[in-house]
């Protein structure tokens, strides 16, 4: 099976967005639930594609899964500083899993975080996501645990992780 990875077009962002919301519903990912508000934000990939690029793979016509990739500082950025580029909301359907759709994402993310001559790519993550973490410590990446943040911070218990990949 041949993966291609390729801007999103229009047609497809709701079938992403459900992708991505199912994904990080199926593994746990929201802390709550159906209530979560991240949900709406993890659907609405046309506002994403507005202020960033979106990305998806693709084989033999089916939509495998997404990434929003962020090529700095801006309003889909949490982390990026000057000079580095961001990825957010990987998800791939558990239906499509194991077949390599994630590590492509990833890795159209960090060819074009150096086309664009940023220095590192950096990306927020769950600390239960441990196959994810696989992932990125395969291609290279590094936990920068001086850049965890708490994206809520009147929650205690939620801290995600920050990889960086020097490019």
């Amino acid at each position: 099976m041949d993966i291609v990875i390729r801007p999103a077009t229009p047609g497809e962002h709701a079938e992403l967005g459900e992708i991505t919301a199912q994904a990080y519903l199926g593994d746990g990912l929201l802390d709550f639930g159906e209530s979560d508000t991240y949900l709406g934000e993890l659907r609405d990939v046309g506002e994403r594609a507005a202020a960033a690029e979106v990305l998806v793979a693709v084989a033999d016509g089916t939509l495998l899964g997404g990434v929003t990739f962020v090529p700095g500082p801006g309003p889909m950025a949490d982390i990026a500083e000057p000079g580095e580029a961001e990825m957010r909301m990987l998800a791939v359907s558990p239906a499509h899993r194991g077949r390599g759709a994630g590590e492509a994402l990833v890795r159209a993310c960090a060819d074009r975080a150096r086309a664009l001559s940023r220095t590192r790519m950096v990306l927020s993550t769950q600390r239960t996501m441990h196959s994810a973490h696989r992932v990125y410590e395969r291609l290279g990446f590094t936990r920068a645990p001086g850049r965890d943040w708490n994206p809520l911070p009147e929650l205690d218990d939620i801290m995600l992780l920050v990889y960086e990949l020097t490019l």
